[in-house]
């Protein structure tokens, strides 16, 4: 495209530019955070096991292990295809992804050694009742739809987000329900 009020210059190109490096570095916020997450959650899953930690052979865990990081990367393609996001809604989507980590994470330090990827449960355990689950029970899941939302907006994923969002929120349903189940079974 060539517009005068430039210069003369062409803005293709660095329209491109942009929105293929305003993509990758989604792609590398996403899944820079899940590889950091994923290796404290695996050190505390060893743990919990080794204290004794018990994981119900009904959780969802292995159907969402895979569902989340593909979510992300369909949200990403989709982006590809689209050319990428506005600028006002790749920056209004990093702020709500970025409050999105921000909750997940105080939720994560709450629960300290406790927090993993899979349901454990170390029987006699109390639950946690400080830091952002003095608000909401799951505050961790409350966190994992922001993210959803902000990267369906920074990638401007009209379809590919919200598809992603109602099925990963179908799986978090019944992931709190074996949750629940587990914690009150452990308080017993």
């Amino acid at each position: 495209m060539f517009d005068a009020s430039k210069g003369g210059r062409s803005l293709v190109g660095t329209e491109v530019t942009l929105s293929v490096s305003s993509t990758v570095a989604v792609l590398v916020a996403v899944f820079a955070f899940m590889l950091v997450e994923a290796r404290r959650a695996a050190a505390n899953e060893r743990a919990q096991r080794a204290r004794g930690g018990v994981e119900p052979p009904d959780d969802v865990y292995g159907v969402m292990q895979v569902v989340y990081p593909a979510s992300f990367l369909v949200m990403l393609a989709e982006s590809v295809g689209r050319g990428g996001a506005p600028t006002p809604l790749l920056v209004f989507g990093a702020a709500v992804f970025a409050a999105a980590k921000a909750l997940k994470w105080w939720a994560i330090l709450s629960l300290g050694p406790s927090w993993t990827f899979r349901v454990i449960v170390i029987p006699d355990s109390r639950r946690i009742v400080s830091g952002p689950y003095r608000f909401v029970p799951h505050p961790n899941y409350v966190a994992v739809v922001g993210e959803f939302i902000g990267v369906s907006m920074m990638t401007n994923a009209r379809w590919s987000g919200p598809a992603a969002l109602l099925v990963f929120a179908a799986l978090l349903v019944k992931r709190i329900a074996v949750e629940e189940r587990s914690l009150r079974a452990s308080a017993r």
